[in-house]
């Protein structure tokens, strides 16, 4: 079990950390409005990672008692997945927007609500679990349904945790970034790599 935990958590941690679109919304929102609001965003976000491991714990688990050969399938759809976001971020623009246009200050349950169906809406997303969680199951033999469920947990502790550290450093994260026009050119080959390497790890 640890040895799929450890590598899971590593490369969630790592994928978390990357300029996406969830962690740069909480990082504008916090710039805009404080660390409160960046943090409610960020439980909004995360609460709509149970609806999409759901989906992928019953949809994926009822295939997997099927067939190898089919999880098999779903493996290398993941792998290949994973490939093709690296070659999106590879033809990504590698700069930075901090864009607050379009935000308003809002009370606490809007600010959830709207993290939280950002996340649930996004398409995106559940095709990326579908292709990221089932290459770290430990025993697809066993229980899977809940072997998804404390991949999902973790997964949304570990952003959780992140995200809430961005909306609490959002000023010093926005001067620096600005400061050094370099740093989205790294983060972007930080993406690219990790992706490869979490396509090799779902292969093993």
């Amino acid at each position: 079990m640890l040895d799929q935990i450890i590598p899971f958590l590593t490369a969630s941690i790592l994928l978390t950390f990357s300029p996406g679109p969830d962690i740069i919304y909480v990082l504008v929102r916090s710039m805009a409005y404080g660390a409160k609001q960046g943090i409610i965003t960020a439980l909004g976000l995360v609460s709509g990672i149970l609806i999409h491991t759901s989906l992928v714990a019953f949809g994926v688990s009822a295939i997997i008692k099927q067939s190898e050969n089919i999880f098999l399938i779903i493996k290398i759809f993941g792998a290949v997945y994973l490939l093709y976001l690296a070659w999106q971020v590879y033809k990504s623009n590698p700069d930075i927007a901090f864009s607050s246009e379009g935000l308003n200050k809002r009370n606490s349950f809007s600010i959830f609500r709207k993290g939280f169906i950002m996340n649930v809406l996004n398409p995106k997303v559940g095709i990326f679990f579908l292709a990221f969680f089932p290459g770290f199951l430990w025993d697809p033999k066993a229980n899977t349904v809940l072997q998804f469920y404390i991949l999902g947990l973790l997964f949304m502790i570990q952003a959780l945790m992140i995200f809430s550290l961005v909306a609490v450093l959002s000023d010093k994260i926005s001067k620096y970034i600005k400061s050094h026009p370099k740093s989205g050119l790294f983060l972007k080959w930080m993406q690219i790599v990790i992706f490869i390497l979490i396509t090799g790890l779902i292969l093993l």
